[in-house]
């Protein structure tokens, strides 16, 4: 298997001091490893019966997007909030250096759908706390949360677990 953490690159104080971003572009710029991540990702969730991927604001997108195309199903975004043009329900998270809120479209998907949260990385586990209250708020099933990085040293997982959180890369 692919060794992904050597396409993470590193970028001190930012957004900011103290801070170390955990960049994944070097990684989606490369075209085998971006395909083996979402294979991989594939092959974990492909027995599960997923409807809808839920991807969280930015990255999960890419990723996300990547993935619902790979198994055929559908993609909802998870975004910051006042960036949706249709009625949203919110949620406010805190974050390792400040807070923030998500919003769902109200109308994402039926209740009692199979859904994937994805993102790039857990850290508190914030944004994605506040996405499985959304997500559930609409009466979806979360079948997993799919995650490309998970910053173990801050301990966002154990938020999680009554859900399979899966993850490419631990620091």
């Amino acid at each position: 298997m692919t060794d992904f953490s050597q396409f993470i690159r590193d970028i001190p104080d930012f957004p900011t001091p103290g801070i170390v971003f955990k960049d994944i572009t070097p990684l989606l710029k490369d075209q085998a490893a971006f395909r083996d991540t979402v294979e991989v990702f594939a092959t974990h969730y492909e027995p599960k019966n997923i409807d809808v991927i839920a991807g969280i604001d930015a990255r999960g997108f890419i990723l996300g997007g990547a993935l619902a195309y790979r198994l055929g199903v559908g993609f909802v975004p998870i975004r910051k909030s006042g960036k949706l043009p249709y009625h949203t329900y919110e949620a406010h998270y805190d974050l390792e250096y400040g807070t923030g809120a998500l919003a769902i479209h109200q109308d994402a998907f039926p209740a009692g759908s199979r859904v994937l949260i994805c993102d790039d990385l857990i850290a508190t586990g914030g944004t994605t706390a506040a996405s499985i209250h959304l997500v559930e708020k609409l009466g979806g099933q979360i079948v997993g949360i799919a995650v490309l990085i998970e910053l173990t040293f801050l301990n966002g997982r154990e938020k999680f677990s009554n859900y399979d959180v899966f993850s490419l890369i631990e620091f």
